[in-house]
This record gives C-alpha cells, structure tokens and sequence, in this order.
C-alpha cells in the first residue's frame, strides 16, 4: 500500500511524464487532422459535402487541447512544490491521503491537471484542482478534520488522514 510519504517529487515526475507523452500523442492527432482538414480531398464536392468544415472543426478542438495540456505540463515542470507538515493547512500541491466509506484515497492537489490519475505501488492517485467539489473541501483543512460534500441529492463524508 502507498505510504503517504511517497516522494512528492517522484510523483510529480511520474505524472510529469504521463502528461508530456499524452501531449505528444493529441499534437500528433491534431497535426495530422489540420492535415486533413486542408487536404485537397476535403474540399466540398457540392454544397451538402461537409467532410472539410468538420475537419476543421475537430482541428481547431485539438489544437485548443493541445495548448492546455502544454499549460498543464508546465506547470508539472515549474511549479515549487511544498512540503507540508502534519499539522499543516491543506493548500495546492499537497498530497492528501482520505478516507471515504472506508476506501482510503490519494489525491493531489494542482492548479491545474484535474482528472490525470496515476498508479504508483499499486494504489492510485488522482490529481484534482482546487476548483472541483473535492478540492474545494479540502482547501484549508487539516489531518483528522471530517467534512461532506453535497453532490445532488448525496452528502459524501470525508475524513482527512495524514498530508504531506
């Protein structure tokens, strides 16, 4: 099982990794759809011939992701991570070790990045920002602290066990 004290910065490079190798995956697939999308076969062979237009479309959608995934391996890249004690507040880059109906979880918390997960000594941890439900509650609090998230009709109880 992970241990909390699991290098930060080894993690932050795992993940910095697994983010440098999707951003090379999705600006391969956006090179090669603007590729098609200018394609002399994609011109309109009449005027219901879209083929070209929704190229251009998904074009224009991945380049948009590929310059957020270059802002989010950037950040991996650059940002100081701190070191927290336990007695510490929760702040962005903390590794946070939870506990939920009994599951423990890890979870990372990063300006931006939510949403990547990774698994390292067969335990997983997600990354979440500070903006989603999860990082919003555990801003500011400290080990032992209980809180609930409302998710609709469902309060989720959290319990915070050890930060670092």
């Amino acid at each position: 099982m992970l241990t909390i004290m699991l290098p930060k910065k080894q993690l932050i490079e795992f993940l910095t990794k697994t983010i440098a190798a999707e951003l090379a995956a999705i600006t391969a697939a956006a090179i090669n759809t603007y590729a098609d999308a200018t394609h002399a076969d994609s011109k309109p062979e009449n005027k219901y011939d879209t083929r070209g237009l929704e190229a251009s479309y998904l074009a224009g959608a991945q380049a948009k992701r590929v310059s957020e995934m270059k802002e989010v391996l950037a950040i991996f890249e650059n940002l100081p991570i701190k070191h927290f004690t336990e007695t510490q507040k929760i702040m962005t880059t903390a590794l946070v070790k939870i506990r939920h109906n009994e599951k423990i979880t890890f979870v990372l918390i990063m300006p931006k990045g939510g949403g990547q997960t990774v698994i390292i000594e067969q335990q997983s941890v997600q990354v979440i920002t500070p903006e989603s439900p999860l990082g919003k509650a555990l801003i500011g609090k400290g080990v032992g602290d209980e809180f609930s998230i409302e998710l609709g009709d469902r309060f989720l109880e959290y319990e915070v066990l050890s930060l670092c």
